[in-house]
């Protein structure tokens, strides 16, 4: 059974939803939706995203569970390959999952991202270096990238 915690942050609210034994959810919401369990596990989480807004963390080691087709899997594969302060085209991500025309599929993929900064679909750019759709906003995009950039300086 999936529980769900709510944390203020940054970005407006947090909401993780998680099982007994993994992460299955992370993304910001406009308001709670459901009843507000915290768990050890959600604090965990929260306290790791809290720690990567600071700089003070590039990487989370709290358990998750990916949830997705297969190909979003390998897509959401990539995604993690991408190192801390870089950036890949949609192009590239597509060839990397050995489908060099999926270019769409793969911004698909990453609308379907269930686990928002950890899976790191913000590192994922338009062919010019242009900013396109993100699930949290453009707003959110351009600071975890700018935050990543300093960071990685």
């Amino acid at each position: 059974m999936i529980r769900y915690a709510f944390y203020d942050f940054e970005f407006g609210v947090l909401e993780i939803g998680y099982t007994d034994t993994a992460v299955v959810l992370l993304k910001p919401v406009e308001k709670i939706n459901a009843d507000n369990k915290p768990s050890v596990l959600s604090d965990l989480a929260f306290k790791q995203v809290c720690e990567y807004l600071k700089g003070q963390r590039q990487t989370f080691d709290f358990p998750y569970e990916l949830h997705g087709t297969e190909f979003q899997k390998k897509v959401w594969d990539v995604l993690c390959s991408i190192p801390y302060g870089e950036t890949r085209t949609y192009k590239e991500v597509a060839e990397a999952v050995g489908n060099p025309k999926a270019s769409r599929a793969v911004g698909m993929a990453n609308n379907k991202n269930p686990l928002m900064i950890v899976i790191p679909c913000h590192r994922v750019v338009g062919t010019n270096g242009n900013l396109l759709g993100y699930a949290g906003g453009l707003d959110m995009k351009k600071a975890l990238l700018e935050l990543e950039r300093k960071g990685d300086q």
